[in-house]
């Protein structure tokens, strides 16, 4: 599962993703060559990258947690990062939500268990800045990223994104849905699931925003998309099993409402295994959205921490996004000076029209009404 960003797609969309989690220094401690880690706000604070690889190193590990291997390519995004730098990565319930990461931040403070870095959906994000739980931290690559697409000080930032899409193993489905009002239809009864409760899951939760709009709603009121679902439950076409790829591969979710990078991811991974699996962008919901990156206030490893800040924002780490379907927040400017992987950009799921965005005020409005209504809307 995970959480989720709001903001615009080529010009930004607003999102986040995993907490990780770490043993070892503390962030009070200052490195070998007498850097305090945990106060760092830049690169520049190390004296450069090679002093930030140095102090990472001298910590060794990171800690993360609610990073499945799976999501946008993540496995990969791990495994290059430890390799290329020799620090170990421990990674810990990568299914957790994003609302569990905020929960270890808090309740594992002053741990060695204790979230290092936090991927994170919107709401997430903003609650969690609110509450002072974050280290503000600019990467290299900052005056790239839109000022739509981060915290001004540098709390979180917006890394990688996607679409509402609907995807659907034609295999099982003769004729798969193409938008949500299709997922009304009596021949998908029993078969239309989301990637886990929109109280937790960020891809849930932007899941039942696309269905609002779809329903001729707006940001101003998710209850519209609360109200499809419910009446997808009342004909008896909402499957309340949590979308993963064992449930789609085994047939148990044919037809999942989930980011289309993970929708993509799926139909790539089932080509060889009998599953023939479509994405589709609703056509009367464009809904996009970002996860976001954030270092924990009180990181373990706080070298670590932010040495993985700067990979993720390095042309490197955008690309793996891309090798993942997500569309990593550089895009444009990567796009511009010949650094991303065109060959990958051009396997991107293809959209038609303009996305539209929440503000932060209408993300914080929805998720409190998701609160009080959700479950008696689906139960």
């Amino acid at each position: 599962m995970k959480a989720t960003r709001i903001a615009s797609l080529s010009t930004g969309l607003v999102v986040v993703v995993a907490a990780l989690t770490g043993c070892g220094a503390k962030n009070e401690d200052t490195t070998a060559a007498g850097v305090n880690a945990g106060t760092a706000t830049s690169i520049a604070d190390f004296g450069g990258m090679d002093g930030l690889v140095a102090a990472a190193k001298e910590e060794g590990k990171l800690h993360v947690i609610a990073l499945p291997p799976d999501w946008a390519n993540y496995g990969e995004v791990i495994d290059t990062f430890s390799a290329k730098y020799g620090i170990e990565v421990e990674s810990e319930n990568p299914d957790a939500s994003s609302s569990e990461e905020i929960d270890a931040v808090k309740t594992r403070k002053g741990q060695d268990r204790a979230p290092d870095v936090l991927d994170l959906g919107a709401a997430y994000a903003l609650s969690g800045a609110q509450e002072g739980l974050f280290a503000p931290y600019k990467v290299a690559a900052w005056d790239k990223i839109p000022d739509s697409l981060k915290a001004a000080n540098g709390d979180w930032v917006n890394d990688y994104g996607g679409y509402i899409s609907i995807g659907c193993d034609a295999k099982r489905i003769t004729v798969c849905p193409t938008s949500f009002a299709d997922l009304l239809k009596p021949e998908y009864k029993g078969k239309v699931a989301l990637n886990g409760n929109p109280n937790k899951s960020g891809s849930a939760y932007s899941g039942v925003f696309a269905a609002a709009l779809a329903q001729g709603g707006s940001f101003d009121d998710i209850t519209p998309g609360i109200n499809f679902f419910g009446e997808l439950k009342k004909v008896g076409n909402f499957n309340p099993v949590e979308a993963t790829p064992a449930t789609v591969q085994q047939g148990e979710t044919p037809i999942t409402i989930d980011w289309d990078y993970l929708n993509a991811g799926y139909a790539e991974q089932f080509a060889d295994k009998g599953v023939d699996f479509k994405v589709i962008v609703p056509s009367d919901a464009q809904f996009a959205s970002y996860y976001a990156q954030a270092i924990n206030k009180d990181a373990p490893h706080p070298a670590a921490a932010r040495l993985w800040q700067e990979f993720l924002y390095s042309p490197e780490g955008q690309n793996l996004w891309l090798k993942g379907y997500a569309r990593p927040v550089l895009l444009p400017a990567m796009s511009a000076d010949g650094t991303v992987d065109a060959a990958l950009a051009a396997k991107l799921p293809k959209v038609d029209g303009e996305p539209e965005f929440p503000t932060d005020a209408q993300v914080k409005a929805a998720k409190a009404t998701l609160s009080e209504s959700w479950d008696a809307a689906v139960s």
